[in-house]
């Protein structure tokens, strides 16, 4: 079936965070998200969602996915097309920023709309089938005492369900490196040594500072190191790789999948770990996971667990899934988990549907 579109409307939404962030470089207390519709001429729908961090983002981000709505009104529905198409639109603005940003929103929703049309969960249309995909639990642990770690741990682990979850991640970046030692020190003995904990500065420390931090937690052996320094700094991840053990790990910033290659090709990372709302939605991930592919370098999501979990069915060095449930109040269904992993439900698209109520309730206006 051809498609058509006909409409696109984006609502903005800000949402009370369970465990408000406490990071290194912010707190974020709310979480704003961009719900975007489409409709198409033959009466076929889809849906995703943006989630930008900073809820005044929002202002500028909405009216561009409008823009675009109108822009490409009349068009075929064929997801690579409509994503060339709106980033040529915003090329004398830049490809990164809120430009892509918007960009991958309409990305998802057009995948998801196609994928629908076709009576098939994203994930089949891109030639995989639905299933488990690891998971690990990103809902929590930010820079609090190792006691209020320890004990948050405890719940996050079960959150997984079943045998609970394999792996979590753990922020640092406190003022005394040695309370960030502790407090992985204090998780691991709450659930014990078999437990993967993947560390994040959220590009916090200068070089000097992550010199000499990463280096005290090198023998922990942790599952990974990520950005304990400023997101393009390549030269310095570089340095960094060569002084460690430990993988580095980088890519929720790359603004598309030439800035992953260039990374790769910087030798500034182990792993890398693209956000959908960066990397070109769907579109931009699946020439991202070929490069990965190419570079034989294990890949993981950053937020978006349910588009996530249908493209790392089908991307070659799949890696982790980074699961956080910050969206789940406004969806009327989220995915299950069990033993740890997020389930690809076997619904057409990538089968998600608005809780209108909450919604509503939420909706800024």
């Amino acid at each position: 079936m051809t498609l058509t579109l006909r409409s696109l409307r984006a609502r903005p939404v800000l949402l009370k965070l369970q465990r408000p962030v406490v990071a290194k470089i912010a707190t974020i207390p709310d979480w704003p998200l961009i719900l975007i519709d489409i409709e198409t001429e033959e009466g076929v729908s889809g849906r995703a969602y943006l989630e930008p961090y900073v809820p005044k983002s929002m202002k500028y981000l909405v009216p561009a996915l409008h823009d675009m709505g109108e822009m490409l009104k009349g068009h075929q529905l064929a997801p690579a097309e409509i994503y060339d198409k709106a980033r040529k639109s915003l090329h004398f603005v830049g490809y990164g920023g809120l430009a892509m940003i918007a960009v991958s929103g309409l990305d998802m929703a057009v995948w998801d709309t196609l994928a629908r049309s076709q009576g098939l969960p994203l994930c089949t249309l891109l030639g995989g089938t639905p299933g488990p995909v690891k998971a690990y639990n990103s809902n929590g642990l930010w820079l609090q005492s190792p006691e209020a770690v320890a004990a948050e741990a405890v719940e996050l682990k079960a959150e997984g369900n079943g045998s609970g979850f394999k792996g979590l991640k753990l922020r640092m970046g406190r003022d005394d490196p040695a309370d960030d030692i502790c407090t992985a020190e204090a998780v691991w003995q709450a659930l014990g040594q078999e437990t993967q904990l993947m560390v994040d500065f959220n590009q916090g420390l200068d070089m000097a500072d992550a010199m000499q931090r990463t280096r005290m937690i090198d023998d922990l052996g942790l599952e990974w190191i990520e950005e304990p320094v400023v997101y393009d700094n390549f030269d310095s991840y570089a340095s960094l790789r060569r002084d460690l053990k430990t993988p580095l790990q980088i890519g929720e910033n790359f603004y598309g999948p030439r800035e992953m290659h260039l990374a790769l090709q910087a030798g500034a990372c182990d792993l890398v770990m693209p956000d959908f709302m960066r990397i070109g939605g769907v579109t931009g991930w699946m020439r991202a996971a070929a490069i990965a592919g190419a570079w034989g370098v294990p890949m993981s999501t950053h937020l978006y667990p349910e588009v996530g979990a249908h493209v790392m069915r089908v991307t070659e060095t799949a890696h982790w899934l980074e699961w956080q449930s910050w969206a789940d109040p406004i969806l009327q269904e989220p995915y299950a988990m069990r033993d740890g992993d997020l389930i690809v439900p076997e619904k057409p698209g990538l089968g998600l549907d608005w809780n209108e109520d909450v919604v509503a309730a939420n909706l800024v206006e």
